[in-house]
């Protein structure tokens, strides 16, 4: 596609009856983010010159996940003519491709979108007023079909319940997406009716319109796959199944090993480094960046974590936001961290929880171990030195210091600093009363009924 400038028109209102839920539609996650911002992230990569979103009244939280971006908003839900028509204020004077797509829309690929503006006016040579994305779709369906005249023109668009018998064999359907001259833009839309049986403004009477005053149409083809638009929470899983597939072979071709791709969900900003491995089950939710050489094992969950290079994490690990793990470092079964670092080589492989700490290099954290970083009202920091020993079933109560190469002793509850190379030791002195539990059980056996 040359420099010509092009422009993005998101129709985002849409309440998402089908999805009962009380979200608008298009902030349903795909891969850990709104479906729209999927598709804005697409928009991106043609360095649009505008980007407008139309939404509906009330619908903050759009114009939240979409920012930057201009939201307009349609004050009434009378079609997608009139969705289109909200954004004249943000288009006005853009005389280039207006690319109008669909928020709901997400997967439809940037190849798509530069086609579609490339062939409409200001392409190569002169290009079409409406642009229209088809797609031939499998089996039985009931999309509206793609007229032509016998030049290839585009004459209009037949809804399926209202074409005749000879429309209905025509493969080439109705995707939605369009590419309209901003030069054209609005005065079509203008003369858009509501002469249908749901008295709405159709985005889709454009095309008649446009071939009717003489005005260039054309089709562009594509993947039926990309053109998938997301209605119900069925729908959604298929969208969400491509999105995965499609990540997980990208961190594989980038040189991760993901033993059992199909167990594995990645969210849409995982990095993997070169020779990450990656055992069956395991969740990566946002924020997640694995250095080369790291393993990750089965049932582990991560999210918005850093892992460096060489670290094993798992089995049954998780790491949730701010876990930051050192090179080489070790985090086991059943272990939690949060918002902490460990260093280089440090360890903490049981049923322990690394919570608002930094734990140094070299340290050892025995089974058992909670960092108690929550007295009711403030989060505080536990801070382990380079090479301390923390033995098993400790309670380190925050805010607390243990020094470089120190030992907690098992069972204790530290409370206060530790220095470094010190011993710390908190439990209760240990007592033995000799023969009390012969007694103990004949006491029992005695008081059990006689049979």
């Amino acid at each position: 596609m040359p420099d010509t400038p092009v422009a993005a028109l998101i129709l985002a209102a849409g309440l998402g009856t089908r999805m009962k839920s009380t979200h608008p539609k298009v902030m349903h996650p795909l891969a850990g983010r709104p479906m729209v911002a999927h598709l804005l992230e697409t928009v991106a990569a043609l360095t649009p010159e505008r980007v407008a979103v139309v939404v509906g009244p009330g619908m903050d939280a759009v114009a939240a996940a979409v920012a930057p971006h201009p939201v307009c908003v349609q004050a009434e839900r009378l079609g997608t003519g009139d969705a289109a028509k909200a954004g004249r204020g943000e288009l006005d004077g853009f005389a280039g491709p207006v690319l109008v797509l669909y928020g709901d829309t997400p997967l439809v690929s940037a190849a798509t979108m530069r086609a579609a503006a490339g062939a409409c006016a200001g392409g190569a040579g002169g290009g079409a007023a409406v642009v229209v994305v088809g797609f031939r779709p499998a089996g039985d369906h009931e999309y509206g079909r793609l007229v032509t005249d016998d030049a290839g023109a585009l004459t209009r668009i037949v809804e399926a319940k209202d074409a005749t018998p000879a429309q209905l064999e025509i493969g080439l359907c109705n995707s939605g997406l369009m590419a309209i001259s901003g030069e054209h833009l609005f005065a079509l839309l203008d003369q858009i009716g509501t002469g249908n049986a749901k008295g709405e403004y159709y985005l889709t009477d454009i095309v008649a319109l446009a071939y009717g005053q003489g005005l260039k149409t054309a089709v562009v083809e594509a993947e039926e796959t990309e053109l998938m638009g997301i209605n119900s929470r069925a729908e959604l899983a298929v969208a969400e199944a491509v999105v995965q597939t499609e990540l997980r072979a990208r961190a594989m071709a980038g040189g991760a090993t993901l033993i059992d791709p199909t167990s594995v969900w990645l969210a849409h900003d995982t990095v993997l480094g070169q020779d990450v491995t990656v055992h069956p089950n395991v969740v990566f939710g946002p924020g997640v960046t694995i250095g080369d050489e790291a393993e990750i094992k089965s049932f582990s969950h991560l999210e918005g974590a850093t892992v460096a290079a060489g670290a094993v994490i798992g089995p049954y690990a998780r790491l949730r936001p701010g876990a930051d793990i050192g090179v080489g470092a070790r985090v086991g079964n059943f272990v939690e961290v949060k918002n902490a670092t460990l260093g280089e080589g440090a360890k903490a492989n049981h049923l322990s929880y690394i919570g608002d700490a930094t734990v140094g290099a070299g340290a050892n954290i025995g089974a058992g171990t909670i960092t108690c970083n929550y007295d009711g009202f403030d989060k505080h920091r536990t801070k382990i030195g380079v090479n301390a020993f923390i033995g098993s079933n400790t309670a380190l109560v925050a805010p607390v210091t243990i020094g470089d190469g120190a030992i907690v002793a098992a069972g204790s509850t530290i409370g206060r600093d530790v220095a470094a190379d010190a011993l710390a030791i908190e439990r209760a002195p240990q007592e033995e009363k000799p023969g009390w539990a012969t007694s103990f059980r004949q006491q029992r056996q005695a008081a059990k009924p006689k049979k």
